[in-house]
């Protein structure tokens, strides 16, 4: 496999850290950006002292700053040369029940899910329509698929954007065969972000090693969509599309 660079937005803890991992065992070139400096320095060091041949870039980023977005995107690019891969994953979970006061963290999980993700991808995009090559790999969720209750209901609402805004760029690049667009839907892969859920609203929760794994894999692979894992997710996502919304709520 042909050596790459993969740029990883949110990088600094679970699924973004994971997959860095990941990729750097596979011996791709990483740029990787987050809030927390200190755990992007601590990673950038784990890696390239267990991968010396990879090199490791690494930028403090609040996604929900968007004029940065662009500036760090472009920062990777001109270190780089060119960028092969940017990966949006980025994100904040757990909110509340429309209408119980959590107004500001369900508006934090919309502007931070899926405002800030148009912002990564318009970035990315603006360098892959000039190179006209790269891969685009957005971080959805099986919770797109259905609106979910709960503290879920605006993390699904965001996901569900996110999958519709990945589609969207994929049309438009039907006609450009070099530019990639992936829509990744992860079930559950134990993260810092779901440690504390109940067991009983997280079935089939993977490890998040494996789960890293999975995601990295599918990602190179560059599909359109792709459940991760695909059992049991993408037999079950065909059937919760098709449920009536009382027996999804039974189930999760």
């Amino acid at each position: 496999m042909r050596k790459a660079n993969v740029v990883i937005i949110g990088a600094s803890s679970g699924l973004g850290a994971g997959m860095a991992r990941e990729f750097a065992r596979r011996g791709h070139d990483l740029a990787l950006c987050a809030r927390r400096l200190d755990r992007l320095q601590a990673l950038k060091e784990e890696l390239e002292a267990a991968h010396p041949g990879v090199r490791v870039l690494v930028e403090v980023l609040d996604v929900t700053d968007h004029a940065r977005v662009f500036e760090v995107v472009r920062g990777f690019r001109a270190a780089f040369g060119e960028l092969d891969r940017v990966v949006v994953n980025a994100g904040i979970g757990q909110g509340m029940p429309v209408g119980k006061g959590g107004f500001e963290r369900n508006k934090a999980i919309i502007e931070t899910n899926l405002i800030a993700a148009l912002a990564q991808c318009e970035a990315a995009m603006e360098v892959f329509r000039a190179q006209d090559r790269g891969h685009l790999a957005v971080i959805a969720s099986v919770s797109a698929i259905r609106g979910f209750r709960g503290g879920l209901t605006a993390y699904a609402a965001s996901k569900a954007g996110v999958a519709s805004l990945a589609e969207g760029i994929r049309a438009d690049m039907l006609r450009k065969p070099r530019i990639k667009v992936s829509t990744l839907l992860p079930g559950y892969i134990r993260t810092e972000m779901n440690e504390d859920a109940p067991a009983g609203h997280t079935p089939f929760m993977i490890d998040g090693e494996r789960g890293c794994r999975l995601l990295a894999a599918a990602i190179l692979r560059e599909p359109a969509v792709a459940y991760v894992p695909w059992w049991p997710w993408a037999p079950l996502g065909w059937v919760l599309k098709r449920l009536p919304l009382r027996w999804v709520v039974k189930l999760f």
